[in-house]
C-alpha cells in the first residue's frame, strides 16, 4: 500500500465525468423553478427514471440526499433537528436527515437549494417506512402524491397477476399523474429510446461488477461499487450520459484486470489482495471512508456486494426492455433486492460466495434500516452452512453517526479476519 501522506489519488476519467454529470444534474434542479422544469421526489429502489424523463420530469431522491449528508457531516445536526421536532431516535436515519434537511433550507451537495416537489413519486419496493417517509413530505410540501404499490416476492418469483398489476397502475395512475404535472403527454416510443439507452448501460455494469471474479479483483464491489452504481440507480439511467459514463469505466476496469491492478482505494492502489469477502447490508456513510480503510489496512478486498443491488439485480440477467415497455418497468420494480424474499436473497448471496471465490461472508447491520435488517442473522446461518466459509457481523448505522463505533468494528474486523487466517491454516473450508 502506497504511503497515505504521500500518495496523489490519480482520478479516472470516468470519476471526473460522474463528478460533471451529478453536479450539473443538481444545477438544473436548481434552477429547475426559473426554467420551468418539473420535479418528482422518488426513492432508489424501483425508481421509474425512464418514465419521468419521458415527461420532461427531473428527479430528486430523498436518500441520496440523506447520504451524501451524511458524508459531508451534516447529518448529526439535521437528525437532532427532526428529533427535536418530534421523530423518535429509533425512526429511519435517513428519514430524520432528510427532514433536518429539508428543515435547514434543503441545500444539496452541491451547495445549491433543492427545488420543492412538483410530485411525490413513491414506489413501494419492500421498505415500509417509504410509505410513513412520503406522508411526512406529503404534509411538509402540500403536493400531488401518486403510489406505484409493489407486490413482494414472497415466493420468489414475478407472476402473470403481479405484473398485470402494477401494470395496471403504471396506465390508470402514475401516467394520468405524470400528464397532469408536466402538461405532457405519454410517448411510448420516447420511452422505448430511454430503456434502450437502459439496457446498454446496465450489461457495462454488470461487466465491472463481474470484473470482480478475477484475482486480483481491480474493483472493490462495495465501497468502490457505491460509485459505480450512482449514475444509474438515480437520475441518469435512460441517458447517453450513463451509456458513455459505463463504457468509460468499463474500459477502465478491463485495462485494471489485464494488468494485474487491484482496486483503487482512497489511499491509493490496494498492492496485495489478502481476503476476498462478500458484504451483505448498506455501509455507513458518516465514517464512510475510515470504514473502508479498515478494510483496506486488513487487504480485504469485496467481491461482492448486496447494496450494489438495491437498486436492480442486472447480474441475474434483467434488462430493461424497450420492446415491453411498461412490463419491463413493472419487473424492475419487482426484482429489486428490498423486494426479495429471504430464500432468494440466500440462494443469491451463496452464489456470490462460490461463484467470486470469497473467503467469507461479512454482514454490517444497520440499525434503523429494517428492510435489510430483517433475518440477517438466519440469513448468516444459511450462507455459512450452504458455502462452508465463516460469516461475521458487524453493527452500524446508515447517517447516525452516534451508531458507528469506530474501535468495535475495527476490533470485530480483526477478529473475523485472523478467523479466516486460522481456517486456512487449518485447511478448513476450502
Amino acid at each position: 500500500m502506497s504511503n497515505p501522506a504521500t500518495a496523489q489519488i490519480h482520478k479516472d476519467a470516468s470519476q471526473e465525468r460522474q463528478k460533471r454529470m451529478i453536479a450539473e444534474h443538481f444545477h438544473r434542479l436548481a434552477q429547475a423553478p426559473d426554467t420551468g422544469h418539473k420535479c418528482a421526489y422518488t426513492f432508489v429502489p424501483g425508481n421509474l427514471t425512464e418514465l419521468l424523463r419521458t415527461f420532461d420530469v427531473l428527479p430528486v431522491l430523498p436518500e441520496i440526499n440523506a447520504l451524501q449528508s451524511g458524508m459531508r457531516g451534516r447529518s448529526r445536526d439535521y437528525i437532532a433537528l427532526a428529533e427535536k421536532l418530534g421523530h423518535s431516535e429509533d425512526v429511519c436515519t435517513y428519514v430524520k436527515c432528510d427532514v433536518g434537511m429539508l428543515h435547514s433550507g434543503n441545500v444539496g451537495p452541491t451547495g445549491e437549494r433543492l427545488p420543492r416537489p412538483d410530485l411525490l413519486l413513491l414506489s413501494y419496493t419492500g421498505c415500509f417506512t417509504f410509505m410513513k417517509w412520503f406522508e411526512i413530505l406529503a404534509q411538509e410540501y402540500e403536493c400531488p402524491v401518486v403510489m406505484l404499490h409493489v407486490p413482494y416476492q414472497g415466493d420468489g418469483r414475478i407472476t402473470d397477476a403481479m405484473r398485470r398489476y402494477v401494470v395496471d397502475q403504471l396506465r390508470r395512475k402514475v401516467i394520468p399523474m405524470l400528464e397532469k404535472v408536466s402538461g405532457k403527454a405519454y410517448d411510448e416510443d420516447l420511452l422505448r429510446q430511454h430503456l434502450a439507452r437502459s439496457a446498454q448501460a446496465e450489461t457495462d455494469l454488470v461487466a465491472v461488477l463481474e470484473a470482480a471474479k478475477h484475482r486480483p479483483s481491480p474493483i472493490d464491489a462495495y465501497f468502490g461499487g457505491v460509485y459505480y452504481i450512482g449514475p444509474i440507480f438515480t437520475a441518469f439511467r435512460g441517458t447517453q450520459d450513463a451509456i458513455e459514463y459505463y463504457r468509460e469505466l468499463r474500459a477502465e476496469v478491463e485495462e485494471r484486470m489485464r494488468a494485474g491492478k487491484g482496486p483503487v482505494t482512497p489511499e491509493g492502489e490496494l498492492e496485495h489482495e489478502k481476503y476476498r469477502v462478500v458484504v451483505e447490508g448498506p455501509p455507513n456513510w458518516t465514517s464512510f471512508r475510515q470504514f473502508w480503510q479498515m478494510f483496506v489496512d486488513e487487504g480485504a478486498v469485496v467481491v461482492a456486494s448486496t447494496y450494489t443491488k438495491v437498486g436492480g439485480v442486472y447480474d441475474n440477467g434483467f434488462r430493461h426492455d424497450p420492446a415491453r415497455p411498461l412490463e419491463t418497468l413493472a419487473e424492475y420494480c419487482m426484482g429489486c433486492y428490498t423486494n426479495l424474499d429471504l430464500p432468494t436473497r440466500v440462494a443469491m448471496l451463496s452464489r456470490y460466495v462460490q461463484e467470486y471465490s470469497a473467503d467469507g461472508f461479512l454482514i454490517n447491520s444497520v440499525k434503523s434500516c429494517n428492510s435489510f435488517s430483517a433475518g440477517q442473522l438466519m440469513i448468516l446461518r444459511e450462507v455459512e452452512k450452504r458455502t462452508g466459509r465463516p460469516g461475521g457481523f458487524i453493527e452500524s448505522d446508515l447517517v447516525d453517526p452516534r451508531y458507528f463505533s469506530a474501535s468495535n468494528i475495527k476490533n470485530r474486523l480483526e477478529s473475523y479476519f485472523q478467523m479466516i487466517e486460522q481456517k486456512r491454516s487449518s485447511g478448513a473450508g476450502t
